[in-house]
């Protein structure tokens, strides 16, 4: 009797902390997220500083010089969205008059083969558009304003980074005095388990980055021999999609496949792009994953989506790219 009860105890015990921690993890977003992040890019660029160190860099200088490189970076992949973009906008009136030469077209599909005089046209979708944005003002604004909170707390990444590769030696010696509770034995695979989760962390970001790099060339090409406007675009905003398993391939072909649907004359244009993403999806899960980022992320299918699936009802977007490494690494 007295075995069963403490075996529920102890199981209550595990359910309460798991609720505790999810709660914790929720109600901390703000923080975690951003520094979660910060501390992975940190161990990314930690190589490019000690290299700095070599050549006699102060510490604070070469990991203010390692976080400066890193957002040069970002900057150029920002001013190239900005400014594709900025194209996007001049080509507002083609859109509309595209979309309403396709909507006539419907009509004349639905009452040629349905007998169903349809009265679809431009402004009534625009008007049904505005009449749902009114009615759902709140969950519109929540979003908004959580996208934004979002972003706001990304501005403390590159802190924490700097703060994370000034005082990387002591927090490593923190962390095996904290854990190790000062047997020689523990503390030594505490310096391992560091050592293998940094390098579990570098292979696994350099390679989603090589990966996404060779995407962005192949989406592009892809789409430029079809003919596609903005192809550029396209093709690097799919390939970085790509650092959500699964989910983020199909999203990114999405959005081409419509501007083809909407910009182009003929309907098998959006179905020769559909194909070369489908082909171009198999060679990356086949071979230049597999490959590149090799087995530092071998986990289950199953695992992978519900991690994937978990993490965007913790943290949204970036719950679903931070759950895949922890998850690895843990």
């Amino acid at each position: 009797m007295d075995n069963e009860i403490r075996w529920y105890v102890k199981y209550t015990y595990i359910l309460i902390g798991l609720i505790l921690t999810v709660f914790a993890m929720i109600m901390a977003k703000s923080i975690v997220v951003p520094l979660l992040f910060a501390l992975f890019f940190s161990i990314l660029l930690s190589p490019a500083c000690n290299f700095l160190e070599r050549y006699k860099f102060p510490r604070f200088l070469s990991s203010f010089a390692a976080i400066l490189i890193g957002l040069s970076i970002l900057v150029i992949i920002g001013f190239f969205f900005y400014n594709q973009v900025t194209a996007f906008g001049r080509d507002a009136d083609m859109f509309a008059e595209r979309l309403e030469e396709l909507l006539e077209s419907l009509d004349a599909f639905l009452y040629t083969w349905f007998a169903i005089e349809g009265e679809i046209n431009l402004d009534r979708v625009v008007t049904e558009v505005f009449d749902f944005i009114r009615e759902n003002t709140a969950s519109l604004t929540r979003s908004i304003t959580g996208a934004a909170s979002t972003i706001t707390s990304f501005f403390l990444v590159p802190v924490f980074m700097y703060l994370i590769l000034l005082f990387r030696d002591m927090l490593k010696n923190f962390v095996v005095m904290a854990f190790g509770k000062g047997d020689k034995e523990n503390e030594k695979k505490i310096q391992n388990i560091i050592v293998k989760v940094k390098t579990l962390v570098q292979k696994y970001i350099a390679g989603l980055l090589m990966v996404i790099g060779i995407l962005a060339v192949l989406n592009s090409v892809m789409l430029t021999v079809i003919g596609v406007d903005h192809a550029i675009f396209f093709g690097v905003f799919a390939a970085m999609l790509n650092v959500i398993p699964f989910l983020g391939p199909i999203m990114g072909s999405i959005l081409p496949i419509l501007y083809a649907l909407i910009t182009m004359d003929s309907l098998i244009y959006p179905l020769i792009i559909l194909l070369g993403f489908y082909i171009i999806q198999l060679f990356e899960s086949n071979l230049f994953t597999p490959t590149i980022v090799g087995s530092q992320v071998s986990m289950n299918a199953l695992v992978t989506l519900l991690l994937i699936f978990i993490g965007a009802q913790i943290w949204g977007l970036a719950g679903m790219i931070l759950f895949i490494p922890l998850g690895a690494i843990l």
